[in-house]
């Protein structure tokens, strides 16, 4: 393999049912070995609502109680996961759906408890770049929910900005790795309602300033925090970009 392409693709576009099948048909004509994270927050809160569940987020990331576990592990590893798989079949896209406990590609363990008990929230421990490299050589292009595993039988929700990371840096092994943050805005927007205020490029020193002022707030942080982590420990490249016409080169690349 010459390099791969890791996308995450998020935000309002697994939403809107255009926007995906769009989205899905331009990745699937991305050239060469290449891989998809997916998140799906907001389908999982509209069921949990509706479960009368209650949900908790604290700078953008979800608490996960056992009611909730049940419902995220629904939504991303199944129902969203397999449109996605077979919405990508649809366009000759020869995709297989993972989390992490299939083949044992990725474990992570139960997040420590301090300061913030976030439940059954996993942080990323090991990713099985070899079985990656089988499923590539293969012909396959990995899907992969936010689901992941200790290997002791729990399963544990994750950061999909944070599973896209670990995956790219799983690959990064293999071959060099270009990872994508895809959703529904130009990029990292110093007015989140002027699509024309993307910021061109961030720095570890630039976000910490961007983080203190408010600009970078919310989903956005950790979407950040995990994209300065990839390309810290031999990423290639990192873009948080729209999903929309995918070779414009618009977009926040991060260095």
């Amino acid at each position: 393999m010459k390099s791969i392409t890791v996308m995450k693709i998020g935000g309002n576009v697994i939403d809107n049912p255009e926007a995906l099948k769009r989205f899905l048909r331009e990745f699937a004509a991305v050239e060469g070995a290449k891989m998809l994270v997916h998140g799906g927050g907001k389908l999982a809160t509209r069921l949990a609502e509706r479960l009368e569940l209650k949900v908790q987020m604290v700078d953008g990331r979800r608490i996960t109680d056992k009611g909730t576990l049940d419902v995220v592990t629904m939504v991303y590893a199944g129902l969203i996961n397999k449109q996605i798989v077979a919405g990508l079949q649809a366009v000759g896209c020869n995709a297989i759906g993972l989390s992490g406990a299939d083949g044992n590609v990725v474990t992570a363990r139960r997040r420590n408890p301090e300061p913030i008990d976030y439940g059954f929230v996993g942080d990323i421990e090991r990713v099985d770049s070899e079985l990656l490299g089988r499923l590539l050589d293969g012909g396959l292009v990995p899907v992969f929910s936010a689901i992941m595993h200790d290997g002791h039988g729990t399963l544990l929700n994750c950061n999909a900005d944070s599973v896209a990371s670990a995956v790219a840096l799983g690959a990064a092994r293999l071959a060099p790795v270009d990872l994508v943050y895809c959703f529904e805005k130009a990029g990292v927007l110093r007015d989140p309602e002027d699509e024309r205020s993307v910021i061109p490029e961030i720095t570890a020193e630039s976000f910490a300033a961007l983080k203190a002022d408010g600009t970078i707030s919310k989903g956005m942080i950790p979407k950040v925090e995990n994209a300065l982590k990839a390309v810290s420990q031999g990423v290639r490249s990192v873009t948080i970009r729209s999903s929309t016409h995918l070779a414009n080169g618009i977009g926040t690349v991060i260095r």
